[in-house]
Formats: structure tokens, C-alpha cells, sequence
């Protein structure tokens, strides 16, 4: 029989950004830019209230059992063998929506994390690679959630089983030098049309260039940062997306230009910037590009991912 706790539970999940140039669907990295998600099981009813990114404006949130924290809660409670008969939840949320730096993954994640915290013993059930599992199924890739849920720096994908397809992920060390420069555009790009204009082939030898570099970008996140320009350059999918974030490739390519390892994060139309420390010489002098209208973030990587608070 399943037992609920008493009272509220908090959890926190990081912001992501995937891809990181060459890594398509396949890098991520965790970010200090926290969403704080509060639940408490209730005798019945449900109650949803957002504040910050989401709660008002293009990006407002559905408050009712459409909510995506919701869907995953509920998803996990199914894992974990019953569902509560009421459900208070509040969001407070600091990851930009539909900015590509991984919103939705946070909301899956921190839902998924939330439901196992509101079971007694519900770790038990519902481990850590079960976790992750099922965020991976519930956003249909892995490449966000696993550094929203492990943290730092993960490298995943899917591989075949004797049951069909299975996700999977590797948390590998990173520099602690490195931390980035996030630029956020005052409007975003719907992931779904960021991903409709990837091709479905592209050229054997940009294959094989971005899969070099693909490569360099592990071995310059885990202590060479002096290779990161050359690592972050992308072969498969930035360029086919600028139909989508002409200012944003603009951006990247003003930065790189100028020396400073700059990509599009995950689905856009965010810009990273790699740095050497958030209070650094070198990040200020980042931060002072941020273009006329934009919000800029000086991030360390963030290595708890999702955490009870």
C-alpha cells in the first residue's frame, strides 16, 4: 500500500543547454539557473499556481492537469502504484520558456523527482536510472534531462534492446574553470520548428567533421577549455535553424569571430558564450555584448542537478 507524507515537499532542478555546438542530441550541460517546484498531497482537488517564467504573457502555462510538471507527477505516480486524491503544487520558475536552456525538461524532471519525494520509501520503487528513464521517455530524448536530473555533464542517447529502445546516460567530470555566458532574446522559438528545419541526411563529411569535434568538446570540457573554440564548431544543425534565429546565428557568429567560443543553446534562440569564472575579467567583457533588448546570465555550471530543499 502506498503512503503519501505529510506536508509540503520542495525540489529544485537546473537549467540546461544541450547540444553545445557539435553534440546534437547527444551533450548537455546543467546551469545555475534554478526552478523551485513545491507539492503537497491534499484530500482532494487540484491546485496549480506559477510564478515567473510562465505565469503570465506568450508563455503562460495551462494551471489545470494539463500542466507539465502535472503530467509527469502523474506519470510517476503510476510507476509508484497510486495516485492522490488531491495535489497542491507551486511552480517558481526561473528558466526561461521556450529559450532553449531547457524548460521543459526542468518541469519533467522536477515532476517526476517531486511525485517519488510526496511516497514514503518511493526511492525504493522509483530509483535514480528509473528517473531518468522515464523523464528521457516523457520528453522523447535524453540529451536535456539527464544534466537536469544528475547534473554537470552528461553525454546520452538511446541504444537498442531486446525490448525496443533504451535511454541512456554517462555524467562525465568538467573543467571546474569553465562557466558560461547565457544571452536570452526577448522572444523564443517553439523547439518543434527549431527541429522541423534539421534535414533528414546531410553530407558524410560533415558528418564525420562534427563527430571530430564532437570528440574535442569532451576532451576541452574536461580540461582543455583553450580548445573550446575550435570544439564548439557545429556541422549538422545550427546553420539549418537559422531561417528560424537569424539575430541569434548572427550573434554567434559576431562572437566567434572575435575569439569566444559561442553557440546556440539547445533549440535556440539562446546564445551561450563559454567562460573562465562568473565574476572573471573575461565574462564582464562577455557580458557587455549582450545585444540591446536581450537578458544576459553568468552561469557556473551547476554539478547537484536535481535536489530536495
Amino acid at each position: 500500500m502506498v503512503t503519501f507524507v505529510e506536508g509540503a515537499v520542495t525540489v529544485s532542478v537546473p537549467a540546461t543547454s544541450a547540444n553545445l555546438g557539435p553534440g546534437y542530441d547527444s551533450l548537455g550541460l546543467a546551469l545555475g539557473l534554478r526552478d523551485q517546484l513545491t507539492g503537497e498531497v491534499l484530500p482532494s482537488g487540484l491546485q496549480v499556481s506559477v510564478e515567473g517564467a510562465g505565469a503570465e504573457g506568450d508563455t503562460r502555462v495551462p494551471l489545470d492537469e494539463s500542466h507539465l510538471v502535472v503530467r509527469s507527477m502523474r506519470a510517476a505516480f503510476e510507476v509508484l502504484g497510486a495516485q492522490p486524491a488531491g495535489l497542491r503544487l507551486h511552480c517558481r520558475n526561473l528558466i526561461p520558456h521556450a529559450r532553449g536552456l531547457g524548460s521543459s525538461s526542468a518541469a519533467i524532471v522536477g515532476g517526476i523527482v517531486l511525485a517519488r519525494a510526496l511516497v514514503a520509501g518511493g526511492q525504493l520503487v522509483l530509483d535514480d536510472d528509473s528517473v531518468f528513464r522515464l523523464a528521457a521517455r516523457l520528453e522523447g530524448h535524453p540529451d536535456n534531462v539527464a544534466p537536469a536530473f544528475y547534473g554537470g555533464f552528461t553525454i546520452s542517447g538511446q541504444e537498442p534492446t531486446e525490448s525496443g529502445e533504451e535511454f541512456y546516460a554517462v555524467r562525465t567530470s568538467v573543467d571546474p574553470r569553465i562557466s558560461a555566458v547565457v544571452f536570452v532574446p526577448p522572444t523564443g522559438v517553439r523547439t518543434e520548428v527549431a527541429r522541423g528545419l534539421i534535414p533528414e541526411s546531410v553530407p558524410h563529411a560533415d558528418a564525420a567533421a562534427d563527430a571530430g569535434r564532437t570528440a574535442l568538446l569532451v576532451a576541452a570540457l574536461n580540461g582543455q577549455p583553450e580548445q573550446l573554440l575550435r570544439a564548439t564548431r557545429d556541422y549538422l544543425h545550427q546553420e539549418y535553424r537559422r531561417p528560424a534565429m537569424p539575430v541569434s546565428l548572427a550573434f554567434v557568429d559576431e562572437l566567434r569571430a572575435d575569439g569566444f567560443a559561442a553557440i546556440v543553446s539547445g533549440a535556440g534562440p539562446t546564445v551561450l558564450a563559454f567562460s573562465d569564472g562568473v565574476d572573471s575579467a573575461y565574462t564582464a567583457k562577455l557580458a557587455a555584448r549582450c545585444p540591446h533588448g536581450w537578458t544576459c546570465h553568468a552561469l557556473p555550471v551547476d554539478l547537484r542537478g536535481a535536489i530536495s530543499v
